[in-house]
């Protein structure tokens, strides 16, 4: 059996705390949900986490009650440090009976292990908590690249870990790489730290022609600009300009063939 499913009603009792995680989406204001913008308007106190200053200082002004989780980080620690003592943050929050709403950048469940971890332990101690959809990066880099991950299938992995742990792509499908600007990299930096990209390149040329052109991707956090793209081959990668947001994406170098068995096996025919 699965898990049960989680009742996303909002948690809206005055006797105990309670925990409403949101998105604010990519581009300013109008990326969020109208469901996430009440809930950071009606929250006791509203906790944020976002990348832009215009961003903050609108999150400010739809709740009073509205501080920074940004001063928890710190030069020299490993981000898994940093998340904890942003999870304990929130929870002390919650923990006080206050309605807390938390408010992170792009999507709250997407490369956001503090929002998940205060979600969970809110729950485990008997609080509502609940997390809320947003437009994510990868929503923006489907629209402003054109990809239908239906059409060939789509891979994600966070680049280190691609990395780390080898994984073997599959060069029929398409295949993006997140936080490539601090690849290889465990602790915290404002600035980006590409001098790995390097070790980067030599992996995806295990796979991948060094002429296969690839896209250095960053969604737009503005309405009325347009998203950075750099294509550029394989090769050349290690010599890229990224910053914080930027993301690989790496389209298909080959076509796979329709296996005849499985086509027999589904009733299907074989095109032509």
């Amino acid at each position: 059996m699965g898990r049960p499913a989680v009742d996303r009603a909002e948690p809206d009792s005055p006797e105990r705390g309670s925990l409403t995680v949101v998105g604010t989406g990519i581009a300013l204001r109008v990326h969020m949900t109208a469901e996430a913008e009440s809930a950071c308007k009606r929250a006791d106190e509203l906790l944020y986490l976002v990348t832009e200053p215009l961003t903050a200082e609108w999150l400010a002004g739809l709740n009073r009650a509205s501080r920074s989780l940004h001063t928890l980080y710190r030069d020299a620690e490993s981000r898994s440090e940093i998340y904890a003592d942003m999870v304990d943050e929130i929870l002390a929050s919650v923990r006080q009976g206050r309605r807390v709403c938390v408010a992170f950048y792009g999507h709250p469940g997407v490369f956001v292990h503090a929002s998940h971890e205060a979600v969970r332990r809110a729950r485990e101690e008997g609080f509502a908590a609940r997390m809320l959809p947003a437009i994510s990066a990868e929503d923006c880099l489907f629209a402003d690249l054109g990809l239908d991950p239906a059409q060939t299938g789509c891979q994600s992995y966070d680049a280190t870990d691609f990395l780390v742990h080898r994984r073997r792509p599959d060069p029929s499908a398409a295949l993006i790489l997140w936080q490539i600007s601090v690849v290889g990299q465990v602790g915290w930096a404002e600035e980006p730290a590409p001098d790995r990209l390097p070790v980067l390149v030599d992996y995806l040329r295990e796979w991948y022609p060094a002429e296969h052109e690839i896209a250095v991707y960053e969604a737009s956090p503005y309405p009325i600009a347009g998203a950075s793209i750099q294509w550029l081959a394989v090769r050349d990668l290690g010599g890229a300009e990224v910053r914080p947001m930027s993301t690989l994406y790496v389209p298909p170098s080959v076509v796979r063939e329709p296996d005849p068995d499985m086509l027999a096996r589904l009733g299907i025919a074989p095109d032509g």
